[in-house]
């Protein structure tokens, strides 16, 4: 009888340990294509988690580096337009709140800016990718240039025309190029768009969403773009952040381009710059020039591996929500915070001129939240790149902006899917 129960009591006490027994740790992938100050940054953060994890390993495999496309990841912070050369194919993802939720980690949507939710939750509210590298749409200017040209540094333009006078004073001292923009079917369709009221997609009797980026406001700042490329006022370098490097080097003096950059010119200091908001147009009723997209490279979890990885990345994720290392992380990468804990942190000591200061703000407000977002479909990546390439033609003058956004919404509507149904994300 002392037997059964000194075994009976064993057996208890081994089942009690085991369940005490902290989660194993795991060595996790993390693919990723960032360079320059915000590849640095991420390599610090990862170093820090590695360091005061307790064991997890997060591993990261820069894009340049991968021999086999083919060979999955765990995770992998990617834009949009990016799984074909991140992956070699259309990967299954893993909803970032079930990955949180099956780890018993603390995942509240409602912690994240309404703003920046509104750009990685599906129709549900339910946050599918963390937004870790974020930005907003912004105009750069050389200041040294207006000086050159006698226009005032302080006074950058705020409305499309007035970059269209701007511009024609700066072709008078420098011919090279006045206006460009890099990412321009996010910079200048998407954005323009949602600045204006107008929708990016709009729902069909049919049930299904039909892009609606060949509006008037759409067709009237397209022609306008021609009629300043046809004058040399702007010019195209390609559709994605190819002009960049064009306003780094000093050949053009205004660029549109993503908030993020603001960083690498405060660190570099190639000359003298301004950061003002996107211009808008003061013309159309209704407008309202802060409302902007929030768009960039978004942290997925891909499907098919095993449970303790997955618990490692739920813990790698939890680490990167804590407001001290998104301070850590928005100060060396330029990109938007997730969460007001984190903007409270860095918004007092930030470099950051008004403008990112304000759209730092607006993140909390939802109505600045875009109900121009098509949330029930996906394929806008393949829609950018037809974007691309109709507007690459209003460029060559092979067509008039009418035709070629019109042709761009035809072609868009045949790639764009239908939300899936069973818990997983086709990109």
């Amino acid at each position: 009888m002392l037997r059964r129960v000194v075994l009976l009591f064993t057996c208890v006490v081994a089942i009690a340990a085991q369940a005490a027994k902290p989660a194993a740790p795991a060595e996790i992938v993390f693919r990723h294509a960032m360079t320059g100050e915000a590849a640095a940054a991420l390599a610090e953060l990862v170093g820090r988690f590695n360091a005061e994890s307790g064991g997890d390993k997060v591993i990261l495999q820069h894009l340049s580096l991968v021999t086999d496309p083919q060979q999955l990841p765990h995770l992998a912070l990617l834009e949009d337009d990016e799984h074909q050369k991140f992956f070699a194919g259309h990967p299954r993802m893993l909803p970032l709140h079930k990955v949180m939720a099956n780890a018993n980690e603390k995942f509240d949507a409602a912690a994240f800016f309404p703003v920046v939710a509104d750009v990685v939750d599906d129709n549900k509210g339910r946050i599918q990718a963390l937004p870790l590298a974020l930005s907003v749409p912004v105009l750069f200017y050389n200041r040294d240039t207006f000086r050159k040209a006698k226009l005032d540094p302080n006074k950058p333009p705020a409305t499309w025309w007035q970059v269209q006078e701007t511009a024609g004073k700066i072709y008078d001292v420098d011919r090279r190029c006045p206006f460009t923009s890099s990412n321009p079917a996010w910079v200048l369709m998407e954005n323009v768009a949602t600045q204006h009221g107008e929708p990016i997609a709009h729902a069909e009797q049919s049930g299904k969403s039909g892009l609606a980026l060949n509006n008037l406001v759409e067709v009237k700042h397209v022609a306008l773009l021609a009629s300043w490329h046809k004058s040399f006022y702007f010019r195209y370098f390609g559709p994605g952040r190819e002009a960049d490097a064009k306003f780094l080097s000093g050949e053009c003096s205004m660029l549109t381009s993503d908030s993020s950059l603001y960083l690498q010119l405060l660190r570099r200091k190639p000359f003298d710059f301004g950061v003002a908001a996107l211009p808008h147009y003061d013309d159309v009723r209704g407008a309202a020039p802060g409302r902007v997209l929030p768009d960039g490279a978004v942290l997925w979890a891909l499907a098919g591996k095993k449970k303790p990885e997955y618990a490692a990345a739920a813990r790698f994720v939890a680490f990167l929500l804590r407001p001290e290392v998104q301070k850590q992380w928005v100060r060396g990468s330029g990109f938007l915070p997730m969460t007001p804990a984190a903007a409270e942190a860095m918004m007092g000591d930030s470099p950051a001129p008004e403008v990112l200061r304000l759209a730092v703000q607006r993140l909390s407000d939802k109505k600045y939240a875009s109900a121009a977002k098509p949330k029930t479909v996906f394929g806008m990546s393949r829609v950018r790149a037809i974007l691309s390439e109709e507007l690459e033609a209003v460029w060559a003058n092979l067509k008039p902006a009418k035709e070629a956004l019109d042709t761009a919404v035809k072609r868009g509507n045949s790639v764009l899917q239908p939300m899936p149904t069973d818990g997983t994300v086709t990109r």
